[in-house]
């Protein structure tokens, strides 16, 4: 090998490595940021600088439209131009970019070679940056989420009445981390008690924004002296007024009227799950539905049934999240729920719910819930029974 030949190829070995240095540096600089736009903004003055080049350019490679750019390039579709597709590990195609030459000249193979190195850099940093403003939405979704748990938890009775001659418990556990369930104890001024539980359409953050407009018509007509099913009424109407996406989001709600001195209910049913009423003698009596879900349909009507709550009966309103949980694809069940609530070896209402959820998990042999799971119990105590009552 003569003196020229070696010399001519330590200057191109010479060139290969400082082509590669200028690529490394290059990449270097485009993994320094975990931001999309930043990413394809120093891509894009990389190029130009380093191939002065009079453009370059990232589109959307679905709809062509241009996303960053720098210099100068011809109008869309950008004839003339050089396009390098930015890919995914799965082979998806992220953005595409446009490079311009002087006078539409081809790229000699070193800025083939260069371009194409730092486009797989880029798609590398690109999804890492699409990754990252995930996690960052997701992060303020979940805090936005919690705040929302929080404030619903709030909302609900932070503890039930004390009533004289009365145990009354109830709960409320959503399977997500807000829910359309609804629960709700007020006394009223003439000395009787409304309670509510309520159940709306669907699970998560639109049924809990529901829920929430619920509980403020609810506690905006409480204290004005209208007959439970015209109560029922109103809110139905209200709910339907608000327009096509509250109708989606449908209410069943079963209303209560305790009258604690004559040991009278009165009940409303809207389209919910019956309520189970469980006399001294063992016979239950269940409160079905007068009229369909509120909201569902206009100018909707209600029945009230009264009935006598005497000493030693037990109350059970709940939502369907009780009965419809299954283990395989054996449903729970209202009969289950029934012969639960009436075998409870208790005459006090917390240690009922205790039983129930301990039943229910053990028959979902504890199985992540799947629907929002509420429930309210009353029991009028006799005697005997409210000499143990804590």
């Amino acid at each position: 090998m003569d003196t020229a030949e070696s010399f001519l190829r330590q200057d191109r070995f010479e060139q290969q490595v400082a082509r590669l240095q200028a690529l490394l540096e290059a990449a270097r600089h485009v993994h320094s940021t975990i931001r999309v736009h930043d990413v394809l903004l120093k891509t894009a003055d990389i190029l130009v600088r380093e191939l002065e080049l009079p453009g370059a350019l990232f589109v959307d490679p679905a709809s062509q439209e241009p996303l960053i750019s720098r210099g100068e390039l011809p109008d869309a579709p950008y004839g003339g131009c050089h396009r390098f597709p930015l890919l995914s590990r799965e082979n998806q195609k992220l953005a595409e970019l446009v490079v311009a030459t002087a006078d539409g000249a081809e790229l000699t193979l070193y800025e083939q070679d260069f371009a194409e190195g730092l486009v797989l850099q880029t798609a590398v940093a690109l999804e890492n940056a699409h990754f990252h403003e995930r996690d960052l939405e997701w992060a303020r979704v979940q805090q936005d989420l919690d705040a929302a748990r929080l404030l619903q938890r709030s909302l609900l009775p932070k503890a039930m009445p004390e009533i004289p001659g009365y145990s009354l418990a109830g709960r409320s556990t959503t399977c997500y981390e807000v829910g359309g369930d609804y629960l709700d104890a007020l006394p009223l001024p003439d000395g009787t008690h409304l309670m509510v539980v309520a159940d709306v359409a669907g699970k998560g953050l639109a049924s809990a924004i529901v829920a929430t407009s619920f509980r403020t018509a609810l506690r905006s007509l409480a204290s004005q002296p209208l007959p439970l099913a015209d109560l029922a009424a109103r809110i139905g109407q209200q709910h339907w007024e608000e327009g096509p996406e509250a109708r989606r989001r449908y209410m069943t709600a079963l209303f209560l009227r305790l009258q604690p001195a004559t040991g009278k209910l009165q009940m409303v049913n809207a389209g919910h799950n019956p309520a189970a009423l469980l006399l001294p003698g063992g016979d239950v009596h269940m409160v079905e539905a007068s009229g369909p879900p509120l909201g569902m349909l206009p100018d909707m009507t209600y029945a009230a049934e009264t009935l006598d709550f005497p000493s030693g009966s037990r109350l059970l309103l709940y939502t369907d999240g009780l009965t419809e949980v299954f283990r395989d694809d054996e449903e729970f069940g209202t009969e289950r729920l029934i012969d639960t609530f009436r075998s409870a070896d208790t005459t006090h209402a917390e240690p009922i719910l205790d039983s129930l959820w301990e039943t229910l998990g053990a028959f979902s042999l504890h199985a992540p819930q799947t629907d929002d799971m509420t429930a309210l119990a009353i029991c009028h105590l006799d005697s005997r029974q409210q000499e143990t009552h804590p």
